[in-house]
């Protein structure tokens, strides 16, 4: 079959991504119009093993009671993360219109205020390379996205719309800000340009999407007669909720289910909070219990009982209606416990430099505010403190040069030391760091 015509471009071709924005854009009913172009992150290998299949995969859909296997069309390119080339004739294309990201919390280089960390090695070799060539090869995701926009600019073909789909608070502005302060460091008026040119859209993303394993390639080819080098495991549900402005037209994602609504806020905090808060306690709390995946954590009843208790804390400071948080979180218990998922924690363990100020300390300043301290707020630091002492997970973390040495030594020193690198003012709080401490020695006694 031929490959739609390329009219969106994606900073991150992994798992999420082709169970996400390349479904909802295969299941749009003007998909075929809407063909996208599709970057690694780092590694050739999935673009390599994608285009030798004219970039159709299989996405295998496991509910508890069984696997349901489609044919994903979307992809039209699968291309390699150096082929920089290809990634500004694509951008600076007045057919392409939408650029979508999944390139992790920590991809878009920010410091803690939100603004980008241009004191980062990777960001300064790329602004220098920028100035020196601005179509030479970057490496970091803002670096890439501003070569491509000045390479639009250049070509003079109109705007398009950004669409971040990475779990960041008010993503849309978030990526947006890390743009303009690049692209004022690379190339005077490009920064005004973007603010003239270019929408940039705020999203919630929801879909567990773990990583296949060589048992899921072989099933795929019993029940399909197919030998897919690249297949996607994913749950049934799916959430995406957007909001903001398309300058330059977009795929029908509502016939798949998209909601597009004025304010993401209320979802994105409900998901972030309730889905990967609970996630990332379960990844350091759960690994330390000697889990593997987030259903073997579910059957502990102990887990639950954390789980449970992180909800309580998080869900008294949501604005939708309490009846719609009961039916989530029973949705999500229903989730996580599909034995036939195989989610593992030490993946979702991944930067909790980075995810922990996102998913767990908004909870954790809302219920100091009101005077609080319950365990349920506390215990996903706690664990992450024992984590980076070495239980449970390995840490792979993109800050791990600076936090590692922070948990070395007498455990009440650590506990201070890593609060004070996720917020001074946590770290002040006496009762706080009390209560943390208490835990992660509780957490670490055998």
């Amino acid at each position: 079959m031929s490959a739609p015509p390329v009219r969106h471009v994606h900073l991150g071709l992994g798992n999420f991504f082709r169970a996400h924005q390349a479904w909802y854009t295969d299941h749009a009913g003007d998909g075929a119009e809407w063909g996208i172009a599709a970057f690694t992150g780092r590694s050739p290998d999935l673009a390599t093993a994608l285009a030798a299949q004219d970039g159709l995969y299989t996405l295998v859909t496991r509910a508890a009671d069984g696997d349901r296997f489609e044919l994903i069309r979307s992809v039209a390119r699968p291309l390699a993360a150096d082929d920089q080339a290809a990634l500004l004739g694509y951008l600076a294309d007045p057919e392409v219109r939408i650029v979508t990201t999944t390139v992790t919390e920590a991809g878009y280089v920010r410091r803690a205020d939100g603004g980008l960390d241009v004191d980062r090695p990777e960001i300064v070799a790329d602004v220098a390379t920028l100035r020196a060539d601005p179509t030479a090869l970057v490496r970091t995701a803002p670096a890439k996205l501003v070569a491509g926009l000045a390479a639009r600019r250049r070509a003079g073909v109109g705007g398009l719309t950004i669409v971040p789909c990475d779990n960041l608070p008010d993503n849309g502005s978030a990526v947006a800000r890390v743009l303009a302060d690049l692209a004022d460091l690379v190339e005077p008026g490009l920064a005004t340009w973007i603010a003239d040119n270019v929408g940039f859209v705020t999203t919630m993303v929801d879909r567990i999407t773990p990583e296949p394993t060589a048992e899921d390639l072989a099933t795929v080819e019993a029940q399909t007669g197919v030998h897919d080098r690249a297949p996607v495991v994913t749950e049934p549900f799916t959430e995406w909720v957007l909001s903001g402005q398309f300058v330059a037209g977009r795929p029908r994602w509502e016939d798949a289910g998209a909601t597009f609504t004025d304010d993401v806020g209320p979802f994105e905090e409900r998901k972030l909070w309730l889905l990967n808060g609970a996630h990332s306690m379960l990844a350091y709390a759960g690994s330390l219990r000697g889990h593997v995946t987030v259903a073997d954590a579910m059957r502990d009843a102990t887990c639950r009982v954390w789980l449970e208790e992180w909800w309580d804390a998080a869900s008294s400071h949501l604005s939708l209606p309490p009846a719609d948080i009961a039916a989530y979180r029973a949705a999500l218990t229903e989730r996580f416990a599909n034995p036939r998922m195989r989610h593992r924690l030490d993946q979702i363990a991944f930067d909790g430099s980075q995810k922990l100020p996102i998913r767990t300390l908004p909870t954790l300043r809302r219920e100091l505010a009101a005077g609080r301290i319950p365990p349920g707020a506390t215990r996903p630091v706690a664990a992450w403190v024992c984590h980076l002492r070495g239980h449970g997970a390995a840490v792979t973390d993109a800050r791990a040069a600076e936090i590692l040495p922070l948990a070395t030594g007498p455990l009440p020193d650590v506990v201070r030391r890593v609060l004070e690198a996720l917020d001074p003012e946590l770290a002040g709080n006496v009762a706080l760091v009390a209560a943390v401490l208490a835990q992660a020695r509780e957490l670490e006694s055998p």
